[in-house]
């Protein structure tokens, strides 16, 4: 028996209409987890290298972990994986709430959808039965719209969907699928790889137990994870304030990005106007607290605004990415604009992230004479200006005028009106997260060479270091080893589908304790652990050397590893040696800095990756 799973995938080819049911075997389990572990294993198997990624051969996938609807705290994660349409490579983006946990237990631990429909459809799964119905009358409607007409609809008052808006249907490359009405899988473009589909949406409801290995054991780990959660003061700030408990700090640090990541924030923005976006500011509007499904920790909230420009009945506590992208980034303070932008973004289904860095980069061209008001539909978009922000979002989520082009990202935008090139802060073509490699070093190696670019939650050496102040992270030599094993371990916990909050607030060993309760496989062993970590990353990587992707096609926005180094601020004359660092991970990672082969004999150390060394050196593991 497979503990910790469900047992079976499912797999949707919305061309025919064929719907199948595969087994989830002992093989695939104990060697990928679960999570992009089986997405990466199963998309590198079902799609051809140079797939169109708004095509019918892209394959997209919603995977869940063994420690999602387990009962072990922290597991309420999920993943979608597919062929990006932004950076023509690999890409995953994981979400919280409730989805995840509700398809695996309707009966499946991933779904994958391929083809396209001839119409608008949604995929109707409820407890193992699965059906495509017709979604023609749900096209247009927003994402909360949709959630609550196919409650209705199903009469499953408990309904968990996943769900594109109008960005989604149409092609947005920043698009974004929404799930609980505000929580995200929110890059890389997968909105509009669902709305090339004629997705609309999934929907799920399932009351089926998962099987663990050691129900006492989990209980056990749970209440060590309370105590800890008890005395830890990072767990009880997340907890009151969300993500954005440091949004104010942050910006003032360097650790968020300030006015395109061209400013400072205690020169640019200032104190007094990172405080209004700080999280016991923004908590004036709470109405109540919101967890993820076997969360203690609860850092989600809903607000109520009743004053200001856009007053909102209901609307969620916008997590600390969207805070900084719409707040320091575009220079803006006015906290119902950036409440109103993040609404907007769960309405439309917009990735936040890539939303705000886009006006910001929109911001800066308008300020050098490089965009004009006609440009942009007679838009005043100077630096900070709330009312413009919001104007702007709503095109970008109807496409609209000047949303037409900005909805689909900074590069795509700099190539439609020829402008902007040098304002384009990216890596390999997405728009950078809103944390700054100047202030953790490592996180420039991870942006610019993870497979799925431009992340901040892949793990590395620069994980830690957005926690730290300790000037020794700006020592570039021997950092392989650190950042190895720091990606290899942050695997493992993606793949299996527990939240990162695990490892702000619980014991170090308790990630590996509850996989091994849940599925009886010992992943306390340091070395499986790793093994199966490096594995998955493998698996991703060799997805993207397939399409003919090697080191030197990956690139990364000078301006965010300080090339020009900023004249002031805490940041001052840094500039990362981002090139070392890379050198450190290929290194201890075994990987041609040329080819990005791994080598075939490391390979065969991690073991289980015979079709990879196969396609990459012509032989078998057992050759």
């Amino acid at each position: 028996m497979l503990y910790g799973y469900a047992g079976k995938m499912l797999f949707v080819d919305l061309s025919s209409g064929k719907i199948e049911e595969k087994d989830v075997t002992k093989e695939l389990a104990e060697n990928f987890i679960g999570g992009y572990g089986f997405g990466a294993k199963i998309l590198y198997e079902m799609m051809p290298a140079g797939a169109d990624p708004l095509g019918p051969e892209n394959v997209l996938g919603f995977t869940t972990g063994p420690v999602s609807a387990s009962r072990a705290f922290f597991g309420g994660r999920f993943t979608i994986v597919h062929k990006s349409p932004v950076t023509g490579g690999w890409n995953d983006a994981n979400s919280g709430g409730y989805f995840g946990p509700e398809l695996k237990k309707a009966g499946y631990d991933a779904l994958f959808v391929s083809g396209i429909s001839e119409k608008p459809v949604y995929i109707y799964i409820n407890d193992g039965k699965v059906e495509i119905r017709d979604a023609s009358h749900l096209w247009g409607m927003n994402t909360k719209e949709v959630w609550e007409a196919l409650k209705e609809e199903t009469k499953e008052p408990r309904l968990r969907i996943s769900a594109i808006g109008t960005a989604g249907e149409r092609l947005s490359l920043i698009s974004c699928p929404i799930n609980d009405g505000h929580r995200a899988p929110g890059r890389g473009g997968g909105g509009a790889v669902m709305g090339s589909k004629k997705l609309k949406a999934i929907a799920v409801r399932g009351t089926k137990e998962i099987a663990v290995a050691d129900s006492e054991k989990i209980t056990e780990i749970n209440k060590k994870v309370s105590a800890s959660l008890k005395v830890s003061e990072l767990g009880k700030a997340f907890g009151t304030y969300g993500t954005g408990v440091g949004t104010a700090a942050s910006a003032l640090s360097g650790d968020s990005p300030v006015k395109n990541w061209g400013g400072v924030g205690l020169v640019d923005y200032g104190e007094e106007e990172a405080q209004k976006l700080a999280g016991a500011t923004l908590d004036r509007y709470k109405v109540k607290k919101y967890n993820c499904a076997n969360c203690p920790l609860g850092c989600g909230a809903v607000y109520k605004v009743d004053d200001g420009r856009w007053p909102l009945e209901e609307t969620e506590r916008p997590e600390y990415e969207t805070a900084a992208s719409f707040g320091s980034t575009c220079l803006c303070s006015e906290e119902d604009a950036v409440l109103m932008c993040n609404e907007l973004c769960n309405l439309y289904g917009l990735d936040s992230i890539s939303a705000g860095m886009t006006i910001a980069w929109a911001m800066e061209c308008y300020e050098a004479g490089l965009l004009t008001r006609e440009d942009l539909d007679g838009i005043d978009l100077t630096w900070g200006n709330g009312e413009a922000m919001v104007e702007i979002l709503h095109k970008m989520g109807k496409g609209e005028g000047c949303g037409a082009v900005l909805t689909n990202g900074t590069v795509y935008a700099a190539k439609h009106w020829g402008v902007g090139e040098e304002f384009l802060q990216t890596a390999s073509g997405i728009e950078l997260p809103m944390h700054d490699p100047k202030f953790a070093p490592g996180l420039a190696r991870t942006y610019k060479y993870d497979p799925t670019p431009g992340r901040h939650t892949k793990g590395g050496a620069g994980f830690p270091q957005m926690m730290s102040t300790d000037p020794s992270k700006y020592i570039y030599e021997g950092t392989g080893e650190l950042d190895v094993q720091i990606t290899a371990n942050t695997e493992v916990m993606n793949a299996s589908s527990i939240c990162m909050f695990n490892g702000f607030v619980a014991p170090p060993e308790a990630q590996n304790e509850y996989l091994t309760a849940i599925t009886g496989v010992d992943y306390t062993d340091e070395k499986k652990a790793f093994n199966t970590g490096m594995r998955i990353y493998f698996m991703r990587h060799a997805f993207n050397l397939r399409e003919g992707f090697k080191p030197a096609d990956f690139d990364i926005a000078p301006r965010s590893i300080g090339n020009p180094p900023q004249e002031e601020g805490p940041l001052k004359g840094i500039t990362v040696d981002e090139e070392l660092l890379s050198k450190n991970f290929f290194e201890t990672a075994k990987i041609d800095p040329e080819s990005g082969k791994p080598d075939i004999e490391y390979l065969k150390e991690i073991g289980h990756l015979d079709e990879l060394i196969e396609d990459l050196y012509g032989v078998t593991e057992l050759a």
